[in-house]
């Protein structure tokens, strides 16, 4: 038979043991606050010189981009190992 309400709560959370690790840190709360800063950092930074979110979007679009040619290289390898093993 099905338990449907389990004796554990968290045990139906895949995230649990991550989440618990992530209480029992001292240092996750400081570390999750940085990019929120940055964040407000760089809003402030557009709002005074809007110039820098033109260079900020060419750095995104460039990122991006190396992001998806790294992304193909792994699928184009990935995909010989595989033609690889059926021949």
């Amino acid at each position: 038979m099905v338990e449907i309400h389990p004796k554990e709560p968290m045990a139906m959370c895949p995230l649990a043991s991550t989440c618990k690790g992530l209480a029992q840190n001292p240092l996750a709360g400081p570390f999750l606050m940085i990019p929120g800063i940055v964040f407000i950092l760089i809003g402030i930074l557009i709002i005074l010189e809007p110039k820098v979110l033109v260079w900020i979007t060419a750095g995104v679009t460039i990122m991006v981009g190396i992001f998806f040619l790294m992304i193909a290289n792994l699928i184009h390898r990935m995909s010989g190992q595989f033609r690889g093993m059926q021949g």
